[in-house]
């Protein structure tokens, strides 16, 4: 065992001492050591009930035979840190946790791992971790929220944190009082848990599921659910056997197991991020994933499922429905079925047993809302290396479009003129230096998109950027245009009014120029000065990569 480092032999007799200070038994060094990779802290609503979820991991790897030791790692909560600069340090959030959940693990010697995430740049960041130690892991998650009441007169309708964004647009416009949006803000978030729709935090933890390192039901059931806390012991219990039978999170996460988790991303209609993280997670692994890849699986894979927002079911309902391993149950003549499971079942194993019990909220492969999967890649002379749009919550008017770019250098801009009614009819809204290195952090702007949503313009206006957006976005809302503007891409070299033209059946994004007066334009465009940055940021700006390569730090 790993954890013989600091327990076997004479020389551990210091060891052994800071050990018992623990309250440790000399009877449990013969034991498996775990650690506990707990997100719990007491300011993000998805990560506040993990203190007590983590006792029900204890007692499950207690009663297996093994000793628990848990520690934290910091969470971001992506909607309070959202349109100010605290959004700048959510992604690069990610990387810090990848970082620090490898330092506790190789400092303490343990022998296996019980990751406890749930929200946004979490998850992928111990994932990453996972892969990169290659010792036995598990997942479990905290779970969705569940979605908000509101009452108007006799209707009763469920509400989210995106319906709330969308409100915004909606009181500018005069649809909506002040007193009804103070009514929605109030009853739109009901308690703990991850948001309730198909959003980033719920898209990457029903993938866990589909990569084969968590247990079914670790996407969908409810955060407050009694079954989550089974879950999370089962967790704690079945780590054991994954040391016993030494199973590595590489054993698991291989090729095959990306394509799985873009396919069953691509039938939930998931968020655009999970690209982001996906090809991170592969890099940590070795895996080589090519962008185009992600467009081979969407054009074979079917949209099974319309959840918020693209949609009005939530994860609730997903759960109900018979959850992840139902929509593998539909998938299974196109997943990767032999695939391993830290559950000791096949993939294909899994599926078998999990009929749909909700035909309309996960439908057949004959029956699906489109046969083209919820994600799509284009490219094109605006973005060489590619750029990522949720085409499930495309409007289908707006799936091919043709229009005058409306330049703005920040997302404050953009903001800024969409709220003053300045966006015409038919624009392009392009929004530069948001990307990993030029924001820098790559911000999540729900907000314009949330605005154009709210306002009614998601029909008649598309929006680009090098940044990305929020899970919670819905329109012509296209993201992760690489190479980004502060890295010399020609994002940077588009003015106003020049026409950009968007296809996205057919994967393409291009502005109407030749190649020679982008070239003309990139030189002559004056680069930004980051010696302003100081701390982290500084040091994430200098060292981060592409968007296309899933914004990982460089390796020297």
């Amino acid at each position: 065992m790993r954890s013989e480092a600091v327990k076997k032999g004479i020389e551990r007799a210091p060891h052994r001492s800071l050990l018992y200070a623990l309250g440790v038994n000399p009877e449990d060094m013969d034991k498996p050591f775990i650690g506990i990779v707990n997100s719990f802290n007491e300011v993000v609503p998805g990560h506040k009930h993990l203190a007590q979820l983590a006792g029900s991991v204890k007692a499950g790897i207690r009663a297996a035979g093994g000793v628990p030791f848990e520690f934290n790692t910091i969470a971001v909560c992506d909607g309070i840190a959202m349109n100010h600069k605290g959004m700048k340090y959510s992604l690069p959030s990610r990387e810090l946790i990848c970082d620090s959940v490898e330092i506790m693990a190789e400092a303490h010697a343990f022998d296996g791992l019980v990751f406890m995430p749930n929200c946004d740049k979490v998850i992928p960041g111990m994932i990453m971790a996972a892969v990169r130690l290659n010792i036995p892991s598990i997942f479990v998650s905290g779970g969705p929220m569940l979605s908000g009441k509101l009452s108007i007169g006799d209707t009763t309708t469920s509400v989210d944190l995106s319906h709330v964004f969308e409100a915004v647009g909606k009181v500018k416009r005069g649809e909506m009082s002040q007193q009804e949006l103070e009514a929605l803000e109030q009853a739109a978030c009901p308690g703990c848990g991850s948001c309730s729709g198909m959003f980033t935090a719920n898209t990457m933890n029903c993938l866990t599921e589909a990569l084969g390192i968590a247990l079914s039901g670790n996407g969908t059931i409810p955060a407050i659910d009694s079954g989550r806390s089974r879950l999370a012991y089962q967790a704690g219990s079945r780590i054991m056997q994954i040391i016993n039978n030494g199973l590595l999170p590489r054993d698991i996460i291989n090729r095959q197991a990306i394509d799985n988790a873009f396919m069953v991303d691509m039938a939930l209609g998931g968020s655009t991020n999970s690209v982001l993280h996906l090809l991170a997670i592969a890099g940590e692994a070795g895996i080589d994933y090519p962008m185009p890849r992600i467009n081979e699986i969407s054009d074979v894979m079917p949209c099974l499922c319309k959840l918020r927002p693209t949609g009005h079911y939530h994860i609730e309902d997903l759960n109900r429905a018979g959850g992840i391993a139902a929509v593998m149950n539909q998938l299974k003549s196109l997943l990767n079925i032999d695939q391993p499971t830290v559950s000791g079942k096949t993939i294909g194993e899994i599926a078998a047993g999990a009929p749909v019990l909700d035909s309309d909220v996960i439908r057949s492969t004959r029956t699906a809302f489109s046969q083209k999967g919820g994600l799509a890649v284009l490219f094109g002379n605006i973005a060489p290396e590619g750029a990522i749009v949720k085409r499930s919550a495309v409007a289908p008017e707006m799936m091919a479009h043709r229009g005058p770019a409306r330049v703005f250098e920040s997302e404050e801009d953009a903001t800024r003129a969409i709220l003053n009614n300045e966006i015409n009819s038919g624009e392009v809204l392009v929004i530069r230096f948001e990307g990993p290195k030029g924001g820098p952090g790559m911000r999540e702007m729900l907000t314009p998109t949330s605005l154009l949503s709210g306002m009614g313009r998601d029909k008649d206006v598309a929006l680009i950027t090098d940044g990305r957006f929020s899970g919670a976005t819905r329109g012509a809302a296209i993201g992760h245009v690489s190479p980004e503007a502060a890295s010399g891409g020609p994002i940077g070299a588009i003015k106003e009014g020049d026409i950009i033209n968007i296809d996205i059946n057919q994967y393409r994004i291009n502005v109407e120029l030749d190649g020679a007066e982008i070239n003309n334009r990139l030189q002559a465009m004056v680069t930004r000065n980051p010696s302003t940055l100081t701390g982290f940021l500084k040091r994430y700006a200098e060292k981060v990569t592409s968007a296309s390569t899933g914004a990982v730090f460089r390796q020297e």
